[in-house]
């Protein structure tokens, strides 16, 4: 599945985060002035979801699995996420999950829901999709994957729900050299780090972490399963770089070489593959020369996940994306036209054509047509990548979504008034309080850079945004409150050399009484009160 908007697989897996925002390099845009949304779909009609949107909506779903001695499920999604989306594809629209889902409460939020955001600070949740399985007492069990497998996930799901341990305590058994059963270890191993918002793991710690991890469940006397150990091992070398993490030495390039070699488990470990395979050959291998044997040893891997008609349209098309990678590992990553293979081109081209031509369930199109268009991005193929995105508007529930990625898109290419255009443009569609101060932070940085002295422009766009902040009871909160941060950069950047102060007076005349109305026991005040000051207070 997608992990994030849209998963960019030549990046190490904890930067493309299985969550909608934090590996994007699109430049998102600020939607219309207009009412937030009343009320947000549910993820699939199958399943009983509880809509939450503050806490008092969330106490209710613990008093309730409380009385029934349920876990809670949590999901944080939002209507535009590509991956989201994905699990509405291929996970929650299931017979065995909506089956499943009458062993716990199934509690969904939406982050564009009014307040929403409070709640993604109480469960130290930031990016979409994010799936927390809690105890009833609030303890969480686990947080799943939603880049696996939805069969995958269903298993995962179900040995949680089978009595399954606090995943930090099974973490801190695991790495004091504490007996784990089986089933632990595969929680452990299928364990969304990637949404983990440092829970149990600071993000800096992660690489040797899991390296530790795939050690240890290689240990004599360990219970985990061959597979359950392949994945650990496969997910440590994919985060190791840098230093962190795996060195690689010979026992180690042997055991991926059998694991490459071994079908089933190349099946089983799809989407550690797809995802992880850029990563894994830079981390194997030191320089162009070595690494082009291991490119060779991945390319037959990918190409039979890409041809695979049991994995989603996404993860093959992710496949595909990890082939263009490989072809690209040596060449900067900012280089707009790379020379690839004919033939990968081609069958590039093949492959999206395919998904444009057949695809019919919506969800499905939001999750594969967006990673398709940035794809042949990669791939050089401009022209047709913004035909791609053009000819999907109308198609789209989400069309800001793809206004945004057309603007980054023409901004790429240097074609600045064109991608200004496209950022005003889904400036007027965009919907929901927490989607539109994402989407103003990426239009606001868009104009400092590409149109700095359009001044009025500049300071009608803050104050449009700060408008809109002062309306939302969450804007100060997570992933809400990192898009303001984003919007004081961008303003601090723009009077660098003073030439602006007395538009950012009189922004900052507007914002203080929303500043003085905000709780300063929780740190909103004081991060209100720094959007406008220094770099480093505004980033703290």
């Amino acid at each position: 599945m997608p992990s994030s908007c849209p998963r960019k697989p030549d990046l190490p897996a904890r930067a493309r985060r299985f969550g909608c925002g934090l590996a994007t390099t699109l430049l998102l845009s600020l939607a219309a002035l207009g009412a937030p949304l009343a009320s947000a779909a549910p993820p699939s009609t199958q399943v009983a979801w509880v809509p939450a949107a503050a806490p008092a909506d969330v106490e209710r779903a613990f008093a309730r699995a409380r009385s029934e001695g349920k876990p809670l499920l949590l999901y944080w999604g939002a209507t535009w996420c590509p991956p989201c989306n994905q699990l509405k594809a291929t996970l929650f629209n299931r017979q065995d999950f909506a089956a499943l889902s009458r062993s716990f409460v199934a509690v969904h939020v939406d982050g564009d829901r009014p307040g929403a955001q409070k709640l993604g600070q109480q469960f130290k949740v930031a990016g979409y999709p994010t799936l927390v399985l809690l105890r009833p007492d609030g303890r969480e069990i686990t947080r799943l994957p939603g880049e696996a497998e939805a069969a995958q996930v269903m298993e995962l799901l179900r040995l949680a729900l089978a009595g399954g341990r606090p995943a930090g305590e099974v973490l801190q058994d695991a790495r004091t050299g504490g007996r784990l059963a089986a089933a632990e270890w595969r929680m452990l191993a299928f364990y969304s780090w990637e949404t983990d918002d440092e829970q149990l793991l600071a993000d800096a710690d992660a690489a040797g972490v899991l390296a530790e991890l795939a050690i240890a469940a290689s240990a004599s006397g360990s219970t985990a399963s061959a597979d359950t150990v392949a994945r650990l091992w496969l997910r440590a070398l994919a985060e190791s770089d840098e230093g962190k993490g795996l060195k690689a030495d010979e026992a180690l390039r042997t055991r991926v070489r059998a694991l490459l070699a071994d079908a089933a488990q190349s099946r089983a470990l799809a989407d550690v593959i797809v995802n992880g395979a850029p990563a894994m050959v830079r981390a194997l291998a030191d320089t162009e020369q070595e690494r082009q044997p291991w490119r060779r040893v991945f390319e037959p891997v990918l190409r039979g996940l890409q041809g695979d008609s049991g994995l989603a349209r996404a993860d093959r098309l992710s496949a595909l994306a990890a082939r263009v990678e490989l072809a690209r590992l040596e060449l900067p990553r900012t280089q707009l036209h790379p020379v690839l293979p004919e033939a990968l081109v081609h069958e590039l081209r093949a492959h999206v054509q395919g998904a444009d031509r057949d695809i019919r369930d919506g969800y499905e199109r939001q999750a594969v047509i967006p990673y398709a268009a940035y794809v042949m991005e990669r791939a050089g193929l401009w022209p047709e990548a913004e035909a791609l995105l053009q000819a999907n508007l109308a198609r789209s529930a989400s069309p800001y979504y793809l206004m945004s990625q057309l603007g980054s898109l023409n901004r790429k290419l240097g074609r600045n008034e064109e991608a200004l255009r496209w950022y005003a443009l889904a400036f007027e569609k965009s919907q929901g309080p927490a989607t539109r101060l994402q989407w103003g932070a990426g239009y606001l940085r868009a104009l400092v850079d590409l149109a700095p002295t359009q001044a009025q422009r500049i300071e009608a766009t803050a104050r449009r945004i700060f408008t809109e902040a002062a309306e939302d009871s969450g804007a100060f909160y997570k992933r809400s409150g990192r898009s303001l941060q984003r919007v004081g950069l961008a303003l601090q950047d723009w009077n660098r050399d003073g030439r602006h102060a007395a538009p950012l007076r009189r922004l900052g005349a507007q914002l203080e009484p929303v500043c003085r109305r905000l709780d300063a026991a929780d740190g909103q005040q004081e991060r209100c009160r720094a959007l406008l000051g220094t770099r480093d207070k505004a980033a703290g």
